[in-house]
């Protein structure tokens, strides 16, 4: 691989790295080999993207394995099925290029865990049941009689990417019970609009036994809140989240060591107490307030502020898997190509907030399709940007979206917390070969350059006659 970072280093050692790691734990393969290089150039300075070497190294790999099936005549998704990681498969490469080494920083390959879950055959399914993938197959179909120049296509990408750097990035939190029985959250995670605070504070009321209204959250605020590396790597949910789980454990027992003695309990009996529906239950339905414990803790007795501090590194980075699949259509006169669809299924373990979970995948699907269908940087030989306005830099409007449909497969992430893993930057990886994918079902054409914008599509289909 060779990377253009621009006049200075930034992120482009790091974004080879993970290509590296994506592009060579996908698939299973004993041989493999990682070359890259970043090269400096006078183009403006590039900065962290969505996926983050990731898509660069799916596309290239996903064009590469299609070509290979479609060469040996063999069924795509059949040979991708036969070939692609699943339980048990160990990712050999990943502690050499940097996400995993001892705590001395030393490579210990025997470490590294291998994969524990992975829905990715259930993905599968759900998304060419969607995408009707039958359809591809049919002449019919792929050339309507009644539209002589255009072509359609279904398109497939199998996706893998990670969860958060093991050994590198930590997140804090400290909870506090209020007199009223709420909870106050402080976590160093940061909100990027991502719907993290309603995760975060989903988890702590699901370990206290509140409705999410009983928790107010305090994030991002490095003067009050614990440390927290950062929202990035897709490592919220799993980094924060579990420390967050973590912290109000420490204050779940707290409660129910009060509550034991409000209870008339003695205090080994304490674990047999439940939280829920605002209230500490023992095993004989008798209950107490989660409010009276904590004015009997705050006022009355024994005083103490009922509180726990908890922070978390992980020493996994659980794989998230998805299946994505595109509908297209294409102008053979123009090379216009029109998306109509946009399916994708994504094993994120168990997903703690679906709704958000889903519009995570979508708002990634779109970006995707941006990158792999119109979005592209033009210069000219000094280095300046030519294309500086949205009318010559072409995104998507709203208006112009396909449908998009999104399939949630749940595995259980043990890791993790509640069984969840990351979400965040895998609908950024499959959309691009998924597209060059439908449009080689469509034309018999394989266009291994991105973006497919009209000129380029109808050149390659020009060179192919």
């Amino acid at each position: 691989m060779i990377g253009n970072t621009g006049p200075y280093g930034t992120h482009g050692f790091t974004v080879q790295n993970v290509a590296g790691i994506r592009g060579l734990t996908s698939y299973n393969c004993p041989a493999k080999k990682f070359d890259c290089h970043v090269v400096y150039t006078n183009i403006p300075v590039p900065g962290a993207y969505r996926g983050y070497g990731a898509p660069q190294a799916e596309f290239a790999l996903e064009c590469h394995m299609e070509d290979i099936a479609s060469d040996i005549g063999m069924d795509l998704i059949a040979f991708k099925r036969q070939n692609w990681v699943k339980v048990g498969d160990k990712l050999d490469i990943v502690m050499y290029l940097g996400e995993r080494g001892t705590a001395a920083g030393e490579v210990d390959p025997a470490s590294y865990p291998p994969v524990m879950t992975c829905g990715t055959e259930e993905c599968v399914a759900q998304g060419m049941r969607s995408i009707g993938w039958h359809r591809r197959n049919d002449p019919a179909w792929v050339q309507p009689v009644d539209r002589p120049n255009i072509r359609r296509g279904i398109g497939f990408a199998f996706c893998m990417h990670g969860t958060a750097i093991p050994f590198l990035d930590m997140g804090g939190c400290s909870i506090k019970m209020n007199d009223d029985g709420s909870f106050n959250v402080l976590a160093g995670a940061a909100d990027l609009g991502t719907g993290a605070d309603t995760v975060l504070g989903q988890i702590a009321a699901e370990v206290l036994g509140v409705p999410l209204e009983d928790v107010k959250m305090y994030t991002g605020d490095t003067d009050m809140t614990p440390f927290d590396v950062g929202a990035y790597a897709s490592s919220t949910t799993y980094i924060s989240g579990t420390a967050v789980k973590r912290a109000a454990d420490a204050v779940r027992w707290r409660i129910k060591l009060r509550a034991a003695r409000l209870l008339g309990l003695p205090e080994d009996e304490a674990c047999s107490i439940e939280l829920r529906d605002r209230r500490a239950w023992a095993p004989d339905g008798r209950s107490v307030s989660l409010e009276d414990i904590a004015l009997n803790s705050l006022h009355t007795e024994d005083h103490e502020q009922i509180m726990g501090t908890a922070s978390f590194v992980s020493p996994d980075c659980p794989p998230p898997f998805g299946a994505q699949f595109a509908e297209i259509e294409l102008d053979v006169d123009t090379g216009q190509v029109t998306v109509t669809r946009l399916v994708m299924a994504v094993d994120c373990g168990v997903a703690i907030n679906p709704v958000t979970a889903s519009g995570q995948i979508e708002g990634g699907m779109l970006q995707a399709l941006g990158y792999g269908h119109c979005e592209e940087f033009a210069f000219d030989e000094t280095g300046r940007m030519l294309n500086t306005e949205f009318d010559t830099y072409r995104i998507y409007r709203s208006d112009e979206m396909p449908e998009m449909e999104v399939f949630l497969v749940q595995t259980m992430e043990d890791s993790g917390p509640f069984g969840a893993k990351a979400v965040a930057e895998i609908p950024k990886d499959g959309v691009a070969p998924a597209l060059r994918s439908a449009i080689l079902n469509a034309t018999g054409v394989a266009i291994d350059d991105i973006p497919f914008t009209p000129e380029r599509v109808w050149r390659a289909l020009q060179n192919a006659r």
